[in-house]
């Protein structure tokens, strides 16, 4: 029930349905009785309230709840404001069927790869679930009915001897220049397998050279990891200029940038800078045993090193004598 209450020169609301509780200040009494009786309406209404909300604003959030205080959540957040651009956003969450999440996935085909549209249909399904189980707007989880496509070949594309001098010729030996800097540190990740992002990251005081370790405290995954480091991993930190804290003096987005440029002027194709992960897992696997590997390049799960384990049969050949 409502009742409104003298509160000084103002008006007090206070609403009790349904075992809710809550109250309001205002400024008159008409407003405090208004504001009461769109709360009851709410509570009374609850559900049908909760069904028309948009799937959008559902995106959002989960976007501003649940992504934003995860360790790399901008990467979950940029997928979901692509996804509430789609029109499946504006359907009601309580009418979503498993044929509209069909439907965009079919659409999703035509512009990306299966692997792509799997994650996310990943990141769908994750916010589904937290509505269902922890928000309590929808009672089931209609994506769990709609067919992923298959997962594809994963990528193997690994650098040739020819392509890494082309590259190491156009980006130049002067590692105040930002793009020798760039080539710099792929060749580093080859040496540690670090991500680029992991890469810009990387600071002096997570450094130790003398011990010849690294510390990642902003992983992927979320946790994290010791890295022992080469000799040549060694060799490449110490030749580098002072950048202040960091050690690359590089963002992100400047090593994604930077890296199409180099690669284009290089005349290298489909050669990412994630590929340098690639190349560091296939040659360390040759040093390291399994356990060991999984433990250096942070994976939990040591089925996802044959993602980026390329060796060659031939190459595979050569170990056998």
């Amino acid at each position: 029930m409502a009742s409104i209450s003298k509160h000084g020169k103002k008006w007090r609301a206070q609403v009790d349905r349904r075992g809710k509780r809550m109250s309001k200040v205002c400024e008159t009494r008409t407003e405090a009785k208004n504001w009461a009786a769109r709360q009851e309406y709410l509570i009374l209404h609850e559900d049908e309230t909760r069904s028309a909300m948009p799937f959008g604003d559902l995106l959002d959030k989960y976007g501003r709840e649940v992504s934003s205080k995860k360790r790399g959540g901008r990467e979950e957040i940029v997928r979901i404001e692509r996804l509430r651009r789609d029109k499946v956003a504006k359907v009601p969450i309580g009418e979503l069927t498993a044929a509209d999440f069909a439907d965009w996935r079919d659409r999703r085909l035509k512009e990306v790869k299966g692997s792509s549209v799997r994650r996310e249909m990943e990141q769908l399904s994750a916010v589904l679930t937290v509505a269902r189980k922890e928000w309590g707007v929808i009672s089931h989880n209609p994506l769990r009915d709609v067919r992923r496509p298959p997962q594809g070949k994963s990528r193997d594309r690994l650098p040739t001897a020819d392509e890494i001098e082309r590259l190491r010729l156009s980006a130049g030996e002067d590692l105040n220049n930002a793009t020798a800097r760039v080539f710099h540190a792929w060749l580093f990740s080859i040496e540690t397998a670090l991500r680029a992002g992991e890469v810009a990251g990387l600071t002096w005081g997570d450094v130790d050279l003398e011990r010849r370790t690294l510390r990642l405290t902003m992983t992927k995954n979320g946790t994290s990891r010791d890295v022992p480091l080469s000799t040549e991993a060694v060799r490449l930190l110490r030749v580098l200029p002072d950048m202040g804290d960091t050690v690359f003096g590089l963002t992100s987005a400047s090593i994604s940038a930077l890296w199409a440029k180099l690669r284009n002027r290089a005349g290298v194709d489909n050669l990412t800078y994630h590929d340098s992960r690639h190349a560091a897992i296939t040659q360390l696997a040759r040093k390291l045993d399994v356990l060991d590997l999984a433990r250096m390049v942070g994976h939990r799960n040591i089925s996802q090193l044959m993602t980026y384990y390329n060796a060659t049969a031939e190459q595979l050949a050569q170990r056998l004598d």
